[in-house]
């Protein structure tokens, strides 16, 4: 018969981490209750009138005004703001993926001095600030032509995607198991189609995280957009032009707050349809 000896040092450790569980779970559940507070007050304020929102801020609606919705939707132009945004965030996070999929299957593949070099040199973008390289970035787009065109938007989006994508698959793919390509490669397969074919697809959960992560970002990004764009508008423009306008219209919150949930509403949809892809994605990508 045999005895587990713990040490009094393992104990501590083991009574130290359930301490800090029983902790933090009560707090980040009280996280998780004020967010859903505010998105459900932030959906009956787009409901009510002005008057309403004024004096009663804390109350149900009187009468649920469905029409600010439709007011917010013509007064913002969100039609133009939504497509355009659609564009940007399908191609930007399709574009990405094909770009760094096949770079960071390389790199978790190729055993070298020179693939880790690569690697910490995209993994720097990281670091850089978008308001350092706005300057350049429009000189070199003015010159070419791309101030003030969805495509040029879209081709920053890519390259402000790229170091954080190629970071996480790189990761991801090094999870994956290299017995795969060993199977392939006796079966007769060559390196590109055992990459599309078969280590691709299983890379799924990575590749819906970083698409989602880009949507989540694009979708309400504001400064290279106001940057960049003149004439044209996306989603985040078209609410901050409506939220300037409503200043000089009588201050209508109500169909402000609508404005938001237009804005917010689709994002929270994604994660709740997606969030344990992400979950799984992440934790694939930061285990190894």
């Amino acid at each position: 018969m045999t005895h587990t000896v713990t040490s009094p040092s393992a104990g501590r450790r083991l009574t130290s981490r359930g301490w800090l569980h029983w902790s933090l779970v009560p707090f980040a559940w009280l996280l998780v209750a004020a967010d859903i507070l505010v998105i459900l007050w932030m959906i009956l304020s787009s409901l009510k009138s002005t008057r309403d929102m004024v004096l009663t801020p804390w109350s149900w609606p009187s009468e649920f005004l469905w029409s600010n919705y439709q007011d917010a939707w013509v007064a913002g132009e969100f039609g133009a703001g939504v497509l355009n945004s659609l564009i940007l965030i399908v191609g930007s996070g399709v574009g990405c993926i094909l770009l760094t999929a096949p770079a960071a299957y390389a790199l978790s593949r190729f055993r070298s001095r020179l693939a880790g070099a690569h690697t910490i040199f995209f993994v720097i973008g990281l670091g850089i600030p978008a308001q350092t390289i706005f300057i350049p970035l429009y000189v070199v787009f003015d010159r070419a032509g791309l101030v003030d065109s969805i495509g040029g938007l879209m081709l920053i989006y890519i390259g402000t995607g790229v170091p954080y994508a190629l970071f996480l698959l790189t990761a991801f793919f090094r999870s994956l198991p290299g017995e795969l390509e060993e199977a392939a490669a006796i079966d007769g397969a060559g390196p590109w189609y055992t990459f599309w074919r078969i280590m691709f697809p299983l890379a799924r959960s990575g590749l819906i995280t970083i698409f989602v992560l880009q949507a989540i970002g694009h979708w309400g990004e504001t400064f290279f957009a106001l940057v960049m764009l003149r004439h044209r508008t996306t989603l985040s423009l078209s609410l901050y032009n409506f939220a300037i306008n409503m200043q000089y219209s009588g201050n209508r919150y109500n169909v402000l707050f609508a404005g938001l949930i237009i804005l917010i509403l689709p994002l929270l949809i994604l994660y709740i349809i997606l969030g344990r892809r992400i979950i799984e994605g992440i934790a694939a990508g930061y285990s190894k």
